[in-house]
């Protein structure tokens, strides 16, 4: 017999279902694991849907401002591509393609009358994170207590990426709580990575990074405060970057724990190129966010930070900073491996590679927990409980319901804790300028112990939530695939806490084999013009490219 929160999920997941035309679903799913590899190969999407879909945000922006391309025609493909991606990796917790296509048939005849775009993103579709409030969906965050709730605005990020002329038409999936880097609900249940079922896409904008790998959406909109736009990004061969706290328009999304103003989650895009990443970011920046929301920085595009960049870049004259492990929790072999490759090719291109010595890791990781559960949890079970859905088995390893709150005394306290760390690691980053006697622009290491990882094994966030804890900048940058006869179990490495035998102890080259495997390249705050020109110039010297 079926409880009241059971059903309430399944009236969501039918309602979910009957938006899925007719015609773009697949009698049986097929017999593969790979639902990349499904959508390229099988036929259910034609030559010119194939064109679109894989084709750059930047290049499709550009035919759509000059009339080559129909806003129709572009957001018809991918909304094609998105419903098949759903029904392979269970990716959506929205989807509105009959609404997206009449937004799109407005932009187009706008342009017919106007001979102009809106704005930026003219006639572009661009997926959500369920965060994000659209006017007239259902904002449910994986909890079923928030079922049956319909917005009645735009959030801000939302109505200034419609202002840009971008087109909705999902909202993706995320964990309950959003406060896990995988992603599972009792409302639709697990998302699968799209190159593989049997990996985690990551979390918690999980339904973003298995939407855009699977390429039903070219770019998609995540947040993270503890690695939620960047393990996805990683977990799923995608660029995404973590702004500073202000950069990005955070008003009137929903969240877990709102109010909590000790580590602010922010919002950024995710995609398949860096230039994609720009492409958002100065959209945005162009609609003057700090006008709408009082948390953003008046901060326009900094195009001269950018052009100093890429000049310091073409005169190989960069200083970048490398770890391979934050002394807590060794990343596995193909991780290790892939800094490696990341480290040679920045060096084989006449820049200059340093060791970076992680300050007090392991300090800051606990801290950034502490906080994370400073309410005693109340917040994320409240909401839980206000349905009698159980709570994901994930979550208790982030989230005790016996952790005791802190008082207002201690929250101070910590407060103080996290903003003395921040000066200490600035510190730090001085002390090694002044031994280098140069800059030092950047600084690169692992954002996560493991390749895209198995189901419910992920344990270990530090080298994401770390940054967070700093607020630093930080982008993503895809490398290589776990390959199981260069990535070998490694037998010498002695544990240094139970965490970090518990992640060796996963490690099994087999199944890893084909995961991606990416790092992160880490700028100081408000640092996303020169950090992002770094990361391509990475990616671009790896050579890497969208597909294994």
């Amino acid at each position: 017999m079926s409880s009241k929160w059971e059903e309430l999920a399944a009236d969501k997941r039918d309602r979910l279902a009957k938006t899925i035309p007719s015609e773009w679903k697949l009698q049986r799913l097929p017999d593969t694991s790979s639902a990349f590899d499904y959508l390229k190969t099988s036929g259910v999407l034609s030559s010119q849907e194939l064109e679109i879909t894989e084709s750059s945000a930047t290049d499709l922006v550009a035919d759509l401002a000059t009339g080559k391309r129909k806003s129709v025609d572009v957001t018809t493909a991918f909304c094609k591509r998105a419903a098949y991606a759903q029904q392979l990796t269970n990716c959506m917790l929205e989807f509105f393609p009959e609404a997206a296509i009449a937004q799109a048939k407005e932009l187009d005849a706008y342009y017919e009358e106007n001979r102009k775009p809106v704005g930026p993103l003219h006639g572009l579709p661009i997926s959500l994170k369920d965060q994000l409030r659209v006017k007239g969906y259902e904002t449910s965050m994986g909890y079923i207590s928030w079922l049956g709730k319909y917005d009645k605005e735009d959030s801000v990020l939302t109505l200034l990426l419609r202002k840009a002329g971008a087109v909705f038409y999902t909202k993706t999936s995320v964990p309950q709580t959003l406060m896990v880097c995988e992603t599972v609900n009792n409302i639709v249940g697990r998302t699968v990575n799209p190159r593989n079922k049997a990996w985690s896409c990551g979390g918690s904008s999980g339904g973003e990074g298995a939407m855009v790998g699977a390429r039903g959406g070219v770019i998609g909109v995540g947040t993270d405060i503890g690695g939620s736009i960047r393990i996805p990004s990683a977990f799923n061969f995608l660029y995404g970057i973590r702004p500073s706290h202000g950069r990005m328009p955070y008003a009137k999304m929903a969240n877990s724990m709102e109010g909590q103003e000790t580590v602010h989650s922010v919002v950024g895009p995710i995609a398949h190129s860096a230039a994609d990443i720009r492409l958002f970011l100065k959209a945005v920046l162009t609609k003057e966010p700090w006008k709408y929301d009082s948390k953003v920085v008046p901060m326009p595009w900094r195009q001269d930070a950018e052009d100093a960049a890429k000049a310091k870049i073409e005169g190989q004259k960069l200083t970048v900073g490398v770890y391979n492990w934050d002394r807590n929790v060794l990343p596995h072999p193909p991780v290790l491996r892939g800094v490696e490759m990341v480290s040679e090719a920045i060096k084989k291109n006449g820049h200059k590679v340093v060791p970076w010595e992680p300050y007090k890791h392991a300090y800051g990781v606990d801290l950034i927990n502490g906080i994370y559960a400073g309410d005693g949890c109340t917040d994320v079970y409240r909401d839980i409980n206000a349905s009698g859905e159980p709570p994901i088995p994930n979550i208790k390893d982030l989230l005790n319901p016996n952790i005791k709150a802190v008082d207002m005394n201690k929250l101070w306290d910590i407060h103080l804790e996290k903003w003395n760390y921040q000066m200490e690691y600035l510190e730090k980053w001085r002390e090694a300028e002044q031994q280098l006697g140069t800059e030092l622009d950047v600084i690169i290491g692992p954002i996560s112990p493991t390749a895209a990882i198995r189901h419910d094994q992920f344990k270990y966030y530090g080298y994401a939530s770390c940054i967070n804890l700093l607020d630093f900048t930080s982008v993503v940058v895809p490398v290589t695939f776990a390959d199981k006869n260069k990535d070998v179990k490694n037998g010498k490495h002695q544990p240094v806490n139970d965490l970090d035998k518990e992640v060796q102890a996963e490690y099994d080259p087999e199944a890893y084999h084909g995961a991606p495997v990416a790092v992160q390249v880490i700028g100081r705050r408000l640092s996303e013009e020169k950090t992002l020109a770094i990361a391509e110039e990475v990616g671009r010297l790896l050579g890497n490219v969208v597909t294994p």
